[in-house]
């Protein structure tokens, strides 16, 4: 870079001072899609500087000319980028002081540190999610930073950097007047080092031409595995490339042969299948945690746009002159029975916090376009080995995607406009039918790998397993697509709940049998309680489990206020249909005062499987959605 743009000495030193202002910055967009905003400021401020101080060299030091290089644009634009985000630190590091003194004079704890809001501090103009790129680099560092077993080469290397610090110290010790000696000793580092070399390429070559040899092999037993008369669809040639990669992880690893094991002798025992997948998930490298991760930044890329977009455009959806808080802004929802206060902010996970049928027959509603149709962002499968997804062109919105775009391609920077031709349905729609196929893809590899899930038990425990580690980095950003889709409905719920937020269950058309005698007891605590944690949750199981405790718990209470009214113990059957259930679960989710939950619930809709929809969960999720609507609806 400072070769093209100097011709003296004062332009190569343009460019060295380029070059280190780009390190400063890169280094600090890292620590700034890390979530460390202090270091990230400091880091900016002194790329800032270092420019600065070059341009005043540089200005000073002109003799007779402009004092202005080829790199000299190129320098300034860097320095506006990392102003540009320095003033967003810097407000944000200022309110985020300022809110401890406000909690502390209102009594309110502030909010849970892991969950971010669906807008930014800023006015709702910076997206709250981090760029695909910065969330791919997130997934894969776990696998970067596991121990790599190091080639020949490599090895051949550092014995010769050793080689070289003897040399050098024993060189600083000779005299002048050792020349002759100091020459044989140069002689002889030479021969070592070539030696070094020369040994270490035929090895590589070997190891080289045994991997390859063995890569055939373990090829034509995949090729054996999915023989057929007929072509092979391109799902099945991933299945067999990918096949082909697990028998090549397994040549080198003993632990699955040894859960094949386990699940060959205890084919029935299901408390196998979670410790299974802890076991794999805690191997990075093999092939199903690769493609769990590649799908996921591939579903991310495709997410990221929309609520990008769709947060820079919100606008607050409360009607004027009612207390109840915007949608889209993190306020306060109405105080729980205790005193503490909720906010809408909850139900987005923080994007820095990580966890924990046959293929061809699990297709569900929206599934019917395979994942890997070509779409920017999706893994390839070449060689028998993952290739890293192709992040794809999204849009830029912030300083802080600006300055990465700079970094990335500082002689073409310009800004983009975010495309605006899909609407928020039919991308819902896409994401949707996209991560069916991921979840579809990944049951498929997991079957493949470990034979002794294959039944229908063990298929829906592999589900469950699967899905609690692919939705939490993603439930997020989801769900802010879901709550945009479903703005006008949450606004109007919103509304209806803030208007009868202190009706009493009598309002609603309770009976007096099935509500607390004592007068200033609330009423159902426990099933309040229960819907306020669905939010909080980021697996599509969990939520359900929520749910299905609320219900429970609602008849649970009913039971226990009539027995306390009528003298009976133990109490008869309370409720006896959704005649009565709908008014109670009404008011508790008036209680709750989360609108959200009307985009929870569409959520779970489509993400949980249909086998669990038919019993207990399924009434319990339809009745929820039920009462809801009717809260919605009261006028």
């Amino acid at each position: 870079m400072a070769a093209a743009g100097s011709d003296g000495p004062g332009g190569a030193a343009a460019g060295r001072a380029l070059q280190s202002a780009m390190r400063a910055a890169s280094g600090a967009l890292e620590m700034d899609g890390a979530g460390r905003p202090r270091e990230a400021y400091a880091e900016y401020l002194k790329s800032i500087a270092l420019i600065a101080q070059s341009l005043q060299e540089e200005a000073a030091g002109a003799e007779g000319s402009e004092g202005v290089t080829a790199d000299t644009p190129k320098m300034l634009k860097l320095a506006e980028q990392c102003l540009e985000r320095v003033k967003s630190i810097a407000a944000a590091l200022g309110k985020a002081q300022a809110k401890p003194a406000v909690q502390e004079r209102s009594g309110s704890p502030g909010p849970l540190p892991r969950h971010r809001r669906v807008c930014s501090d800023e006015g709702g103009k910076l997206s709250p999610f981090l760029p695909p790129e910065i969330f791919q680099k997130l997934q894969i560092a776990e696998v970067q930073s596991a121990r790599k077993e190091l080639t020949p080469l490599e090895e051949a290397s550092l014995q010769n950097q050793k080689l070289k610090a003897a040399y050098e110290a024993r060189v600083a010790r000779l005299t002048p007047s050792q020349a002759l000696q100091k020459t044989s000793l140069t002689l002889s580092l030479q021969r070592q080092m070539m030696e070094n070399l020369v040994i270490a390429k035929a090895r590589e070559e070997t190891l080289q031409r045994k991997m390859e040899e063995r890569r055939l092999r373990l090829q034509e037993a995949a090729n054996r595995r999915f023989s057929s008369s007929v072509a092979l669809t391109p799902e099945e040639q991933e299945q067999r490339a990918l096949y082909a990669a697990i028998l090549e992880y397994e040549q080198d690893h003993d632990w699955p042969r040894q859960w094949k094991a386990k699940l060959k002798r205890n084919p029935a025992d299901l408390s196998l299948v979670s410790g299974l997948f802890s076991c794999l998930f805690s191997f990075p490298e093999h092939p199903v945690p690769q493609l769990l991760r590649q799908l996921q930044c591939a579903v991310y890329s495709r997410l990221y746009p929309a609520v990008s977009r769709g947060s820079a455009d919100a606008s607050p959806c409360s009607p004027a002159g009612l207390a109840f808080p915007s949608l889209d802004v993190g306020g306060s929802l109405p105080a729980e029975p205790g005193g503490r206060r909720l906010r809408t902010s909850r139900s987005l996970h923080c994007m820095l916090s990580v966890p924990e049928h046959g293929a061809a027959g699990l297709r569900h509603s929206l599934s019917s376009t395979p994942l890997a149709g070509g779409s920017p962002g999706t893994p390839r499968v070449e060689g028998g080995r993952l290739e890293p997804a192709e992040a794809p062109q999204t849009p830029r919105e912030s300083s802080f995607e600006d300055l990465e775009r700079f970094l990335a391609s500082p002689e073409g920077w310009a800004p983009t406009e975010p495309p605006r031709d899909a609407t928020l349905p039919e991308q819902l729609k896409g994401v949707v039918r996209d991560i069916h196929n991921a979840v579809d893809r990944l049951l498929a590899l997991t079957l493949l790998a470990f034979e002794g899930l294959n039944t229908a038990a063990g298929k829906d425990q592999c589900l469950a397993c699967l899905e609690e580690a692919f939705f939490p980095p993603l439930w997020a950003p989801l769900m802010a697509l879901y709550r945009s889709v479903h703005r006008p409905r949450e606004a109007a719920l919103a509304r209806s709940m803030e208007r009868h937020r202190h009706a009493g269950p009598a309002d609603l058309g309770l009976s007096s049998r099935l509500f607390p005698a004592a007068p200033g007891c609330p009423a159902y605590g426990s099933a309040v309680e229960d819907l306020r944690l669905i939010p909080l949750e980021t697996c599509p199981r969990r939520k359900l489990e929520c749910i299905v405790r609320a219900l429970r718990g609602i008849c649970e209470c009913a039971e226990e206020y009539c027995g306390a009214r009528d003298g009976r113990s133990p109490p008869s059957a309370a409720i006896s249909g959704a005649d009565d259930l709908l008014p109670i679960l009404s008011y508790v989710v008036l209680q709750t005062g989360l609108p959200q939950l009307l985009s929870e619930c569409a959520a779970l809709e489509e993400f949980i499987h249909e086998g669990c929809l038919i019993g207990e969960e399924g009434y319990c999720l339809t009745s929820l959605q039920g009462a809801l609507a009717y809260v919605e609806s009261l006028q």
